[in-house]
């Protein structure tokens, strides 16, 4: 029987097909029809697997395939690049634009000074942008041009699944070139771990195909692995710079502060900040097991590396409904994703057509030993592969030893390109809330009774006291998070703030879109502008100033700087060599 299969199977595409069907059914009618079935079955058992499935009934998905991860990683990093490059077309103008608050262009011209004066090889390891090679005399159209070609970029991956190597490094380099060139503004450890996720992404895609299943380009084990090991070190070093840092994470009264006092809060902070003593400590203890002791379950086999998976994306969501801290949290969870294989994936894909039903396709030909033979391009991906593991291991080296030492340093790259960095958060707890609040006033003269000061609100940091917290993550104000950290230094240590006071004096528009009130807006320009130090802190649920709508209650401390007007600017915009605010 099995001899007369195989020569039907043989002859299935001849002419003389249909004369051998007809032998074989003549020469067979004796046998029963339950033998006939079994020896079909037999002789094919791979084609009628799924005639045997019970209806309605999926096998599940084999383990240990990454296909499906891959389609989510490179969405997940598109989103994050997406937001990215909002922010940098929204702000880049006014914070390092032709008009800025530092502009890139004089920022390209020192380091060219620094590097010898030519725009060579010591010009891209500094500072490695593509601006180098663009027109300096325009340089809001290229700061917009890069941020819009990234936001069309990533918005291409995120809505379609679809990537390649040319794609993910063209957003890499884009977000690189702004970064490098951010100054202040892009000082930020968010900043590098997206340059770092990013670039393990162009290795999770095919070359040049956009084919969301490219049969012949799997998932690289090895990229998963980067990935897992990025985000190992992101929760070891924010673990260890807080056990190594502040008291209070080892007394665990850390959350006691924190909620109050983090850069931007959210108007859930308002609430959890109010928690009773016991929930604080819980979560302290929480955030101690999930920073230092889980992570090491992502070597521990297939379950406890999806246990890991879990946990991080579940803290990183209490994360970002507690406070406003930019894409950073969203950003983690990318990496966590990588903890999981198409098996405990498939739940997110239709479960008929699409990329679900093409990985069970997959699978079977593996399972067959039907897979595709190799071809000279596969041998070089896995070339590829295995370089690109070795230079993660490589780089990984100053940043595992800085992890072990007591001295260790967080946010901190040891390569120009900040492949592997170091990563850390809240390594120190401020304990008081401090804002700076910018007023001015139409007085000529700002020492006279009855002088009227106004004051200028920014878009999210708190301000006055009956604003509501905003909600923004992913998104990000640049400027207001750089207040936070200059309220708790000297106007000396962050000169800018008086480069504003100045620009708000000439009703410059550059800055005033930076914020979110201005109190002069279609009347005179203000005469004088100083700014005040307050401590702030957030009201009681239920007490008096809450039921009148106050968010906040605070005490002024003093000035922060003096009042100023546009004379008296003007020698201290000359010595800095910064144009006059009113001469732009």
């Amino acid at each position: 029987m099995r001899k007369a299969g195989r020569n039907m199977a043989a002859c299935s595409d001849s002419e003389s097909s249909e004369s051998v069907l007809r032998r074989r059914r003549t020469g067979k009618q004796r046998e029963s029809s339950a033998g006939e079935h079994s020896e079909q079955s037999s002789a094919e058992p791979e084609t009628q697997s799924e005639s045997r499935e019970e209806p309605g009934v999926e096998v599940p998905l084999q383990t240990g395939t990454y296909w499906l991860t891959r389609i989510l990683l490179l969405r997940s990093i598109s989103f994050i690049y997406c937001v990215a490059f909002a922010v940098a077309y929204n702000q880049n103008k006014q914070l390092i634009g032709q008009r800025g608050l530092m502009p890139s262009r004089e920022y390209l011209r020192s380091v060219k000074r620094y590097v010898g004066g030519k725009i060579g090889a010591a010009a891209l390891a500094y500072t490695p942008s593509i601006l180098w090679f663009l027109d300096w005399e325009d340089m809001d159209t290229n700061l917009d041009g890069i941020a819009l070609a990234g936001m069309a970029l990533s918005g291409f991956v995120l809505l379609s699944g679809r990537a390649n190597m040319i794609i993910m490094a063209a957003l890499w380099i884009l977000y690189h070139s702004i970064t490098s060139i951010g100054q202040l503004w892009y000082s930020f450890g968010w900043e590098s771990q997206l340059l770092e996720t990013g670039f393990l992404g162009i290795f999770l895609c095919p070359l040049w195909s956009l084919d969301q299943m490219p049969r012949r380009c799997p998932p690289s084990l090895i990229s998963i692995w980067t990935l897992r090991w990025l985000i190992v070190r992101i929760m070891l070093g924010a673990g260890l710079i807080k056990i190594r840092g502040d008291r209070c994470w080892r007394d665990l009264t850390c959350m006691d502060y924190h909620y109050e006092t983090q850069p931007v809060p959210n108007p859930i902070s308002y609430y959890l900040h109010h928690s009773p003593w016991w929930f604080h400590r819980f979560e302290t203890l929480s955030n101690h097991f999930i920073e230092l002791i889980v992570p090491f379950f992502t070597f521990m086999g297939r379950h406890m590396c999806m246990v890991n998976g879990v946990l991080q994306i579940l803290f990183q969501v209490v994360l970002i409904i507690s406070g406003n801290l930019s894409f950073l949290n969203w950003l983690t969870i990318v990496p966590s994703i990588a903890c999981f294989d198409d098996s405990a994936l498939a739940f997110l894909f239709r479960p008929t057509g699409g990329p679900r039903k093409t990985l069970r396709s997959i699978q079977a030909e593996d399972t067959a030993e039907h897979s595709p033979p190799p071809t000279k391009g596969m041998y070089i991906r896995r070339v590829v592969n295995v370089a690109l593991g070795v230079l993660i291991a490589y780089l990984s080296v100053p940043v595992v030893i800085n992890l072990l030492s007591p001295r260790q340093v967080m946010n901190t790259s040891f390569d120009p390109l900040r492949i592997v960095n170091t990563y850390g958060a809240f390594g120190s707890i401020t304990k008081e809330r401090t804002e700076v609040i910018l007023q001015g006033t139409l007085s000529e003269d700002h020492k006279a009774e009855g002088v009227v000061w106004e004051e200028f609100d920014f878009v999210c940091k708190p301000g006055a006291v009956d604003r509501r917290p905003c909600l923004i993550s992913p998104y990000h104000y640049r400027l207001d998070w750089l207040m936070w950290f200059a309220a708790f230094q000297t106007y000396e240590q962050n000169e800018w703030v008086i480069q504003i006071a100045g620009r708000l004096l000439a009703n410059d528009s550059t800055v005033l879109s930076l914020l979110g009130h201005n109190p002069f807006e279609g009347r005179e320009k203000p005469r004088w502008i100083r700014g005040e130090h307050y401590r702030y802190k957030f009201t009681r649920p239920g007490s008096s100033s809450a039921a009148q709508g106050k968010w906040w209650a605070r005490k002024r401390i003093g000035p922060y700087f003096p009042p100023l007007n546009l004379e008296g600017l003007r020698s201290y915009f000359k010595s800095r060599n910064w144009p006059q605010p009113d001469r732009q």
